[in-house]
């Protein structure tokens, strides 16, 4: 990683849990479930919310609002994602999933309030004229006909006939993965109420980037650093960008998304070179 953007990266993460302690200070089990869920991974979605703001020059609260809202999202997401009734994961990030430390009910629990928690965040004055608009984006990211929608297709492949086509798999991954990314990614110029045009276009190729690096690990990685089970999709016979792709031609495309992403962001000349190394980061990392 490039050092700006490794050191923009770790400040983000500090801030973050930082706000989680602050904020979710329950001594019950629920509220441990919820600090247990957020804290320990990248946080790249956080990362990208404040950086955004940074460029849009939107308030330090607001911006972190934003951040752990996000952040909340997509723990919930995965803590709902690997219940046994979805993907069925016994580790994540390295650790017992939420319902393997607790149990099922706790889970799905932590999951629901992780998810109220985030739409409190965003309904706080501090964040601003603008807020209603994130908190709608972020209703419609994450919903139907987002990240939940994506989930719905990603279950019903793994019992199709036929293995889904390119066209299918981009439109999946693209609400499952890439609705959460573009609203971090968006974030700042929406709180700002600026055009959110540029960053959507970095956000479209940089979530697509972040699904192929995905499959690419699981058949590439390392399952010690990646911190969850490899090869599930391949075992189950599930079409991924590798298995249409082959993996150099999945390689190459992720380099192609992300010179597209690093192009999107012209309009903001050198102050997003942190963007474009997370963009790199992303199809270089290891877990």
């Amino acid at each position: 990683m490039a050092d700006i953007f490794k050191d923009a990266l770790t400040q983000a993460q500090s801030q973050i849990t930082e706000q989680v302690n602050l904020r979710l200070t329950g001594d019950d089990a629920l509220h441990a479930a919820m600090r247990y869920a957020i804290v320990g991974g990248k946080m790249l979605r956080g990362f990208l919310v404040l950086e955004s703001a940074r460029l849009h020059s939107v308030a330090p609260q607001a911006a972190l609002n934003a951040a752990l809202a996000i952040e909340c999202v997509h723990a919930y997401s995965l803590v709902h994602d690997d219940l046994p009734c979805m993907d069925d994961d016994d580790l994540r990030r390295g650790q017992p999933t939420v319902h393997k430390k607790w149990d099922e009910a706790m889970a799905v629990l932590a999951g629901d309030s992780l998810q109220g928690f985030a739409f409190e965040l965003l309904a706080d004055p501090a964040n601003g004229p603008h807020a209603l608009t994130l908190i709608k984006g972020l209703a419609q990211s994450a919903g139907k006909d987002g990240m939940v929608s994506g989930q719905m297709l990603d279950i019903a492949a793994e019992t199709v006939t036929t293995p889904l086509t390119l066209e299918q798999i981009t439109k999946l991954q693209s609400r499952k993965t890439g609705c959460l990314i573009e609203w971090s990614t968006i974030a700042g110029a929406v709180l700002a109420g600026d055009d959110p045009t540029p960053l959507r276009r970095y956000a479209t190729a940089l979530g697509l980037a972040f699904q192929i690096a995905d499959d690419i690990l699981d058949i590439e990685g390392d399952a010690a650093k990646v911190g969850k089970a490899l090869r599930k999709d391949d075992a189950a016979g599930k079409a991924t960008f590798v298995s249409l792709l082959g993996l150099d031609t999945a390689k190459a495309r992720a380099a192609e998304l992300v010179t597209e992403a690093c192009a999107a962001l012209k309009p903001y000349g050198d102050d997003a070179q942190c963007l474009k190394d997370a963009a790199r980061f992303v199809i270089s990392r290891d877990s």
